[in-house]
């Protein structure tokens, strides 16, 4: 990224926000409900009421240690080409996660199924602008939730060759993702250790609540050195204070309860600073996205995350019902605030629609088209000799034109970018043409992809390792449930 970011408070504003974080979880605290979590922080030497999960935490300990969680780290995929550089002026794309519905190729609202979960990653494996899975594009609810993240996980990794997401929902499924993470890029324990190569999202239960399987799953993560995104979902006005500074200091305080936690567990486990505030419709109580208020706070997330020195996530999200305007300018508009916040690692990047309640391939090629415009954006301009053009300029003089000089022949293949939804052709040939809307393009693309898609090619080897350990898995039961 080249472009400079928006500071939309001050820098004591900002050491505002963070002294009240630091005074919530000194005064108040967070609620662990693991008890290995309570015990792990009792160690350190924070204050635990066992009656209540209660943990408050000494603002030197906070402080100590944030300061070990690396800055920037590698992100590692079974192909070494989908590598990802975490933290700094990088930044990094991925697909919307966790809706539990989707738009069928008819239009038709669903309940998500695999065969939409296949779609949808075959999809944003044929999207060069998408970087990373991240999470369940859908949620296959047809495989039961004991196996569902092998079955999840293999299609995953067979289907693309991009970074891969695992939900913390317990050690055991953890366990299972390290591994099979590990089998498909070949390598041994001891790389695994070295070479964060699964990431997690961990939601707080906000307000200032840490539920056991997350934390289960946490001390997994960071006892293997893999990453954690450390992410409170707080909406100003339901979980989280009305007032964006009140949402903001709480939202700090939670995920700096997190990142310690984590340290505390292995000190240097790779952490992503998660920002996530938005708020809601006050006349429904429905959460609302790509308002005013997320876009400040996206900002302002990436003020504090710079605070600490860590990589920075937000998301580009929507309430959109439909694909239409709305759909549109609200994510330009959250795009915009993670973009000026200096995002690095963009959750739900393409195919979030209806504050995340279903998914959409068509979304996903009309995300695909403003990430590639916010990318091209960022491009540097380069300014030299041979761009100044001051020769060509001269050959032309008053009262011509460029298109024929050899400084334009040269270069007008790549000069420009070229969209894949905006239609540029006058009125009557777009209409001569049918009159196709942006929603009719995005529906032709999605399946031109799925139909010209193929898997990318992993070691035979590799493979039946791989397929052997789903099914031996499988055959044991996957992870206990309650249903």
């Amino acid at each position: 990224m080249r472009l400079n970011h928006t500071e939309v408070v001050s820098a004591d504003e900002i050491e505002a926000i963070h002294e009240a974080s630091l005074t919530i979880l000194e005064r108040i605290g967070m609620e662990f409900l693991c008890p290995e979590a309570r015990s792990i922080m009792n160690e350190v030497g924070a204050d635990i009421d066992e009656a209540s999960g209660r943990v408050r935490f000494p603002r030197e300990l906070v402080i100590s240690s944030v300061a070990k969680a690396p800055s920037e780290f590698t992100l590692h995929s079974w192909n070494p080409d989908h590598d990802l550089q975490i933290g700094g002026r990088w930044l990094a794309y991925g697909t919307v996660g966790s809706a539990p519905h989707y738009i069928d190729r008819d239009g038709v609202r669903r309940t998500g199924d695999r065969n939409a979960f296949r779609d949808l990653l075959k999809l944003a494996q044929s999207l060069n602008t998408v970087h990373f899975i991240g999470g369940y594009p859908v949620e296959p609810v047809d495989i039961h939730h004991s196996v569902r993240h092998l079955h999840a996980a293999h299609d995953v990794l067979t289907l693309t060759d991009k970074s891969l997401h695992c939900y913390s929902l317990g050690r055991q499924r953890n366990r299972d993702v390290l591994e099979m993470a590990r089998i498909a890029r070949g390598i041994d324990e001891h790389t695994l250790l070295h070479e964060p190569s699964v990431f997690s999202v961990v939601n707080s239960n906000s307000p200032l609540r840490l539920d056991t399987p997350m934390s289960q799953g946490m001390i997994e993560f960071a006892r293997h050195n893999q990453p954690i995104v450390m992410t409170p979902f707080t909406l100003a006005g339901a979980m989280a204070p009305i007032t964006l500074a009140g949402a903001l200091a709480q939202q700090n305080a939670e995920a700096l309860a997190g990142i310690t936690f984590l340290q505390c567990v292995n000190a240097g486990t790779p952490v992503v600073y998660g920002g996530f505030t938005s708020n809601v419709d006050m006349q429904s109580g429905a959460p609302a996205f790509g308002t005013p208020e997320y876009v400040r706070t996206a900002m302002i997330g990436g003020q504090l995350a710079r605070h600490y020195a860590l990589p920075y996530r937000s998301s580009n999200v929507c309430a959109a019902n439909a694909l239409d305007a709305q759909a549109a300018y609200e994510s330009v508009f959250s795009l915009w605030g993670c973009v000026m916040g200096g995002v690095n690692f963009m959750m739900h990047g393409a195919g979030w629609m209806e504050g995340g309640l279903h998914a959409s391939l068509e979304k996903m090629v009309l995300d695909a088209d403003l990430l590639q415009m916010v990318t091209q954006i960022m491009e540097p301009v380069v300014v030299d000799a041979d761009t100044l053009a001051i020769d060509t300029i001269e050959s032309v003089g008053p009262g011509g034109h460029f298109f024929g000089t050899q400084h334009t022949q040269d270069r007008f293949r790549n000069a420009f970018y070229r969209p894949l939804i905006s239609d540029w052709r006058n009125y009557e040939t777009w209409q001569e043409a049918g009159s196709p809307q942006a929603p009719d393009r995005a529906k032709l693309l999605a399946a031109r992809f799925l139909d010209a898609y193929e898997p990318p090619p992993m070691d035979p080897a590799i493979r039946a390792e791989l397929d052997a350990f789903v099914a031996r898995r499988v055959a044991e039961g996957g992870v206990p449930t309650d249903y």
